[in-house]
Formats: C-alpha cells, structure tokens, sequence
C-alpha cells in the first residue's frame, strides 16, 4: 500500500526561498579586512544572490559549471553558497591554505570553470591560475573594507570585478528538480596523496542542515545569531552557513581576523548565541575569557571539532558557564555526523563525569547509523566502551565515493555500503562515542596500543601546558614509544619527570612518554587540525632515555 503525501525534491532553492520570503529583515554581517562591519538584511542578500545567477548565465558558464571560491567568510561567499548550487551549478570551495601544487590539482580535477577571489587573497590565486587549464574567469570580491593596501588587480581580460558584474546581471528564478543532483564539492586535506573530491547532493545538503537544527545538535533556530569561525571552505562550514539560511538565523561572518581578540569582539558585539570553531580558536580565546576581556554572556553553546577537545578546554569554559557542544565528522560525513549531549536519564551527574561525557564526540546524529568492526572486517564489536575497532558510518549525507574514483580501490565504502573513517573508536552500551586515535596515529609499544589522543588529553591538563601532540617514535626494543610534543604557557617550564609524575595517576604506566620536547608550535593542517606526519618526520631520529 502506497502512503499518499506530496512529494517533492528537496533542494537548497527551498532554504533560500523560505529565508527569503520570510526572514527578509534579519541580518547578514560581515568583519572587513579592514577592521569594519558591513551590514545587509536577507533580503538583500537574496537580491543579489539570484542577481549572481545571472553573472553565470553573462559569463556563459555551462548549466552543471564547477564554480570554485578562494575566500574567507563573508557575505559575498554566503551569496555563492546558494546561487552556484540553486543555478544548477556546483559550489566547488578551495582551502586558501593549501600548497600551490595541491590548489592547481584540485581546481584541474574539479575541472573548474570560473574561481571568486578574495581580493586580499588574489596574491595566492593568481599566479596559478595559468596552470588551472579550465579556469576561463577570475572574479575578485573586494575585501578590504575600503582600506587603502590592497592588492593590485591585474589588468587581464580573464579578471572582473564582483560588484560592476552584478549591476550588468538580471536576476534569475531557480528551477533544480533533481535532489540528487551534485550541489557543491569539497576536497579532503590530503594529508597522504592527493586530495580527494566529496561532492554533495541538494538532498545530502537540506537533509545535513536539518540535522544541524534539531535540539540534539548545534539546535540551531530563528532566535540565533550564529558565527562560523570554521572556514567556509572546510566541510561547508561544518553546515552552519545553510542551516543558518534554512532556519533563518542571523550570520555573522568573521573575515580573515581569526585571532583570539578579534573572534572575542564579535561575539560581545554581535551577540552571538553560536559559534563553530576548532579546538586551537578557543584555546587561544580562553585566556581572555579568564581574565574578563571576552564577554560570553550571549552564548549559549559553542561548537568544537576538527580535533579532540581537551578536558582542561571543556573545563575552562565550564567555569565560566559555556558549554562547549563536541561534534566529530569528517569532510565526508556533511561534517556533523555526531554531537555530544548529556541524555535525560544520566542527569544528575557530578561534574567530574559530566566533563567525562562531554569530551566524548557524542551520540550519532539522527539518520546517521554507527558500528565499530575489526579492522579489514565487517565484524561488529561490543558496545561496552572498552572494545576498539575502526569507526564506520553511513547515511544520507554520508560520502557513498569520491569524484572520479568511483569503485576505485581508493573508495571510502565497505563492501556492504559503510564509510571507513580512518578513526579508531569505542561505544558505550549509552551511544556514546569515544575516539581513541586515527589509525595512522597510534602508537604500537610492545605489541599493545596507545593513543596519542588520550595521552595529549592528559598532558594538556598540565597547567604549564598550551598545547601537546603525541608522536611514535621508532624504539630498538619496543617497537615504537611516545614522544611528547609540548608548547608551553608563556613563562613556564617542564621537565620529563615533572610532566611523568603529573601523568602518573592518569594513565597506564606503560603509557608514560619515554621523553619530553618543547616546540615553538605544533604544526597544523589546512583546516587546523594537528599535523602529526611533521613530527613524525622531524623527530623520526630522536633518541629516547634509556
């Protein structure tokens, strides 16, 4: 027996239409690089958005047309966020922080047809742009707040001007009546091998954006005033900017000052309610918020992912009454795949485990199913929060393959349909998610494992201790043992003993770092996360205590 509801395509037009016709009044603004604010309401928004449409159709892009994007978050990046994909074009975002050589390769690969620059950032793009082979056009997108100092823009008939091609431009009414037709694209970091391209569906999108606005997740809604910290071209700004639309929330968008001050100011005089940001963006912010320089008194919940949140991080805004949401995903889960809330039924809690189940990533997203399974294997593991095995997902807005490799042996799927993610989890009988390390992270000692992540945790709980990162480093007798990486607190000072006697009661003994390194910084990826295959490589010789 057939059910006889509607049916319908679910598309991003329906977002942009419905914050469009009913949230017309509410604001979209922007941090310039010049130290201002610029203002709009959704309705202008949307004006210019569908105007975009028509610079498409001026330029003569073809109708399935790869529309790359080289900038920070702002409102003009909002604007392509939705008239590339509503057009029938894909939204193609490029990481401003990759090596030349990865950006050429995947603006080739994605077989690119037109980038929107930054201005501030054109000093990056265009010298590459002769080696893009499909890239016809160059929009740049002025940033700079009308400060003086910006780049210069060449004089190129291949180069135009964003706003002079918007006054050219008609506006355009979408038409995309195939859910599952490609909406925008992102490529993975390519911490081994090339980078490799994600491309997400109308369908994936809006279903993602609900995902992101039900009350066990980020619990995003019209009464916010949300702030993406997260990159725009990492993972869809982790699903902030097109929830915010669906749902009608006000966006603040913070530009290319990511510093802790900056960050801080935003939040205090926009009033934001939600924020999303990886571990390091407030870590760098909490000694503002401890010294009373940072007004949080608007938030009601911030967003972290990207990497393991520290317990001491957790902590430090608990103190203040912020709680910090940990979410994990990956570039190919949408992002959020899972959040970390407290049920119900475990309430009350003393503090101590309330942090336990905090720093946990949480239970799996509504639509989102998890297993653990013995590595090589589709064998299921216990949930009993002491069985490990890989972390496998899958769901509507899950990578099913990555573009051009299709049943390649570089496929993320599992003969029966489940992403590999790479992460080393367990699983409470409760849900509850707890990463133990990516696979290529761990570190092998005697034939038993450690994680890096569990053991950077507990260093960073040391208060002469910023930041830490854990490393295997090649050991004659145990195989591997680990080195801790530390970037110390201004001032302070730590030896291996005293770091070795702080962990004594926190980890197993054979735990315990055989040595200790201070280091200026720990090196990140593009998108910030910890870059564990630089230490690796550095310290690979480094000759442990005996």
């Amino acid at each position: 027996m057939d059910g006889l509801m509607q049916d319908g395509p679910l598309t991003l037009v329906h977002a942009f239409e419905r914050c469009e016709r009913l949230f017309a009044a509410k604001a979209v603004v922007t941090a310039t690089g010049g130290g201002g604010i610029e203002r709009s309401t959704y309705a202008d928004w949307a004006a210019r958005t569908r105007r975009l449409g028509g610079v498409f159709e001026l330029l003569g892009l073809a109708p399935d047309a790869r529309v790359g994007t080289f900038g920070w978050n702002t409102g003009r990046h909002l604007e392509l966020y939705f008239a590339a994909p509503c057009s029938g074009r894909v939204l193609h975002t490029l990481n401003i922080r990759l090596f030349a050589e990865q950006l050429v390769y995947i603006a080739n690969h994605a077989e690119d047809e037109i980038v929107f620059c930054d201005r501030s950032l054109l000093p990056q793009l265009w010298p590459l742009v002769d080696e893009m082979k499909t890239v016809r056009h160059v929009v740049v997108m002025d940033d700079s707040g009308g400060v003086g100092g910006a780049p210069e823009i060449p004089d190129d008939p291949r180069v135009a001007d964003y706003e002079s091609l918007l006054v050219q431009a008609e506006p355009v009414a979408w038409h995309v009546d195939d859910e599952r037709q490609a909406a925008a694209m992102c490529y993975t970091s390519g911490t081994t091998g090339n980078p490799k391209g994600v491309v997400y569906t109308h369908r994936s999108s809006l279903l993602h954006s609900l995902g992101v606005m039900t009350a066990d997740s980020a619990a995003l809604s019209e009464a916010d005033v949300v702030l993406p910290v997260v990159p725009m071209f990492h993972a869809n700004a982790w699903g902030l900017a097109h929830a915010g639309v669906l749902c009608g929330a006000t966006q603040v968008m913070p530009g290319p000052d990511l510093s802790p001050a900056a960050i801080a100011r935003l939040i205090a005089t926009e009033r934001v309610t939600v924020a999303g940001g990886v571990p390091t963006i407030w870590m760098g912010m909490l000694p503002l918020v401890d010294s009373g320089e940072a007004d949080l008194s608007a938030i009601r919940t911030i967003l972290c992912g990207g990497s393991a949140v520290p317990r001491a991080l957790m902590e430090g805004y608990l103190r203040h009454g912020v709680v910090i949401s940990h979410a994990w995903g990956m570039t190919e889960t949408s992002p959020v795949a899972s959040t970390s809330r407290i049920k119900s039924s475990l309430l009350p809690l003393a503090r101590d485990a309330e942090v336990d189940l905090r720093i946990t990533q949480g239970l799996p997203s509504p639509l989102v199913d998890v297993r653990i399974v013995e590595p090589g294997t589709t064998t299921e593991l216990a949930w009993d929060d002491t069985a490990t095995g890989e972390l496998q997902v899958k769901g509507p807005w899950i990578a099913r393959d990555y573009y051009r490799l299709e049943g390649s042996a570089d496929s993320p799927s599992t003969p029966d349909g489940w992403l590999r993610t790479g992460d080393v989890a367990a699983i409470s009988a409760e849900g509850y998610i707890r990463l133990v390390d990516r696979t290529k992270d761990l570190v092998k000692s005697g034939g038993e494992w450690i994680s890096s992540v569990e053991l950077e945790n507990a260093i960073m709980g040391h208060p002469a201790v910023a930041e830490a990162a854990v490393v295997g480093v090649p050991h004659p007798k145990w195989d591997e043992r680990p080195l801790a990486c530390v970037v110390l607190k201004p001032g302070a000072s730590l030896t291996r003993d005293e770091l070795r006697g702080f962990l004594a009661d926190k980890v197993a003994r054979w735990w315990l770092p055989d040595d200790v390194v201070v280091i200026d910084a720990v090196p990140k990826t593009s998108v910030g996360k910890f870059d564990k295959k630089v230490l690796r490589q550095r310290f690979q010789d480094h000759v442990m205590p005996g």
